[in-house]
């Protein structure tokens, strides 16, 4: 894990506290996202910022246009987004993996309230199905736009290249029966882009499929376990049980090459278009939970609003 030099943290909590007064508002804690949370950061990565805060006037609430649900602010190598506590509490109740994340991040900047119990509790109660999809979603969404190549319709509709033949193309395609159709070369409706495949991209994709992917086996197995948020803790103690050495090889690469600073360095698709697409169904007996309770986290987000006051 990168350690967060002394000066960012100064400064991090000096633009917290600038984002206070603009918004009205208290930050209840603020913990590092992406690279740094999972343990890939190089000297020259951003910092990601993700916070959870209170409007300082609870009325806000209840007004007509409600209280902001986001705050975003961006400058320099440092970018923050923030959740006020009821849309952070329904993401957890939802268990979006970027709220429980939130909780599980090793590097905290501002800690009003301490998430240490409900980190522990949202871990045990979160619902499988859910992570599931959202590290699917990630992993195919990215390696689309990132990865593959594809033709761009004149509409903007994507279309990843399957194939390239003497005569044009063959691309995945959703709307059709087969799953593929094939474009002419000569079809003016469409342009071939190249995307950039770089290491970080390659990586983000990776984690994501690597982790969709064992949070289904493990399932299978009769125990959903959560993936470690370290992606190195993750590849040495968990992946094993899933994976092959190959596999686990090629993810450390990435994750050793992106620590070094050559996250930019285009190296092509090293994770293949079929381990990026974890089955989009999987059998709701076996990985649907309840989820976490709404009265427990109802009593959250008043330990939350008590902790600022």
């Amino acid at each position: 894990m990168t350690a967060v030099p002394t000066h960012v943290h100064e400064t991090i909590d000096d633009r917290l506290a600038a984002l206070e007064q603009r918004h009205d508002v208290t930050v209840a804690f603020a913990v590092a996202r992406g690279s740094h949370a999972w343990g890939a950061a190089s000297p020259e990565s951003d910092y990601d910022v993700g916070f959870v805060y209170v409007p300082d006037d609870l009325r806000t609430y209840a007004h007509l246009e409600g209280a902001s649900e986001t705050i975003t602010d961006s400058g320099g190598d440092v970018e923050f987004q923030g959740l006020n506590v009821r849309k952070f509490a329904g993401l957890l109740a939802d268990s979006n993996e970027g709220a429980i994340d939130l909780l599980r991040s090793p590097v905290r900047y501002r800690v009003l309230y301490d998430p240490d119990d409900l980190m522990e509790y949202i871990t045990r109660a979160y619902n499988p199905i859910e992570c599931y999809h959202d590290w699917r979603a990630i992993a195919a969404n990215n390696y689309r736009k990132y990865l593959s190549d594809h033709l761009v319709r004149s509409d903007d509709a994507i279309f990843p290249i399957l194939e390239r033949t003497e005569n044009g193309y063959v691309v995945e395609a959703a709307d059709s029966d087969t799953g593929t159709m094939t474009i002419a070369a000569d079809d003016e409706r469409f342009e071939e882009t190249r995307t950039r495949p770089t290491v970080k991209r390659n990586l983000t994709v990776f984690r994501a499929a690597m982790y969709a992917r064992y949070l289904k086996e493990t399932g299978e197995r009769g125990d959903h376990n959560l993936p470690a948020i370290d992606f190195e803790k993750f590849l040495a103690e968990q992946a094993p049980a899933v994976f092959d050495a190959d596999r686990i090889d090629r993810a450390q690469t990435l994750l050793e090459r992106k620590r070094r600073g050559e996250g930019g360095v285009r190296v092509g698709d090293r994770v293949g278009r079929e381990f990026a697409h974890p089955p989009k169904r999987i059998d709701p007996a076996v990985h649907v939970r309840d989820g976490p309770d709404c009265e427990r986290l109802n009593a959250f987000i008043d330990d939350v609003i008590e902790a600022v006051r």
